[in-house]
């Protein structure tokens, strides 16, 4: 069986209660962390890539916290944009924490060390990672055994998705950042990041990369630099990693999906010509 982990991004969570853009953000969380126990309980763990917050309170990081307790894996907490660092941190204990107070950290899995990084600046909604940031990369991608693979998460993608007002708040050291993976991106096998609310898959260079919708509200799909930036009510999701040995497959599920489902072969008895032009069955 192939290794499995989850990918949320995006909860957006406020304090108890309140609703964002008409949504109440615990209540959709609490829809994810449902669907995941209910189909996805055998996953290794979830990483939530930022934003697990709107506003940075401590009140909101208590509901945050509060809704992951009832997921049946474990998980780790990254910041992004929305977050405060010092109140992550003295909140969650999912999330990690390198020396200089950033919040990152890597974990060893069967398949690679997958390695968490902090684009948090609390005086912009562009991402940043700062001199001992990049250190700390550097030093962690240097120390890994050379045989070794890596899955890297970050909050800002770190480069143009096309997505015009969400490209001018990426990651402000898109260079530096390219400069330091650079001796290590043949092993790097995907690079997951959150922060555009849109279902985005390609490669960067030659990584494979991957963003997905948030659990809350979404970024509207739109390419034109000169249209507004509009957010949506678009189907939230999670994804669902797949990883062996010579394949990762990412699945985006949404999750409060409702519509039909129902089996491609007709019933006993009847034509599937029929069945299949002049659905539903009789």
């Amino acid at each position: 069986m192939p290794f499995k982990f989850i990918h949320l991004t995006d909860t957006h969570l406020a304090n108890p209660g309140s609703t964002l853009y008409g949504l109440d953000p615990r209540v959709r969380l609490d829809a994810a962390i449902a669907d995941i126990n209910k189909h996805q309980s055998d996953a290794a763990f979830a990483v939530v890539t930022g934003d697990l917050t709107h506003w940075g309170e401590a009140e909101s990081y208590a509901n945050f916290a509060d809704a992951m307790a009832a997921l049946k894996i474990p998980y780790i907490a990254m910041v992004g944009n929305h977050d405060k660092r010092v109140t992550c941190l003295d909140s969650l204990k999912a999330a990690p924490s390198d020396p200089n107070g950033f919040v990152q950290g890597t974990r060893t899995t069967e398949h690679g060390l997958f390695v968490f990084l902090d684009t948090l600046d609390e005086t912009s909604h562009a991402g940043e990672m700062c001199a001992r940031r990049f250190d700390w990369l550097a030093k962690t991608l240097a120390a890994a055994p050379a045989d070794m693979p890596f899955v890297v998460f970050m909050h800002h993608p770190p480069f143009p998705v096309g997505v015009h007002a969400m490209d001018e708040i990426g990651l402000k050291q898109s260079a530096e950042f390219a400069e330091v993976i650079a001796p290590y991106r043949p092993r790097i096998r995907h690079l997951f990041f959150g922060h555009v609310h849109r279902p985005i898959f390609g490669s960067y260079g030659k990584i494979p990369f991957s963003t997905l919708r948030g659990t809350n509200h979404q970024v509207w799909f739109e390419l034109d630099a000169g249209a507004p930036h509009l957010a949506s009510h678009e189907p939230p999701a999670y994804g669902v990693v797949l990883i062996d040995d010579e394949n990762l497959v990412v699945h985006s599920h949404d999750f409060l999906d409702t519509s039909l489902r129902f089996p491609f072969e007709p019933p006993a008895g009847v034509d599937g010509r029929d069945y299949a032009l002049n659905f539903p069955a009789r």
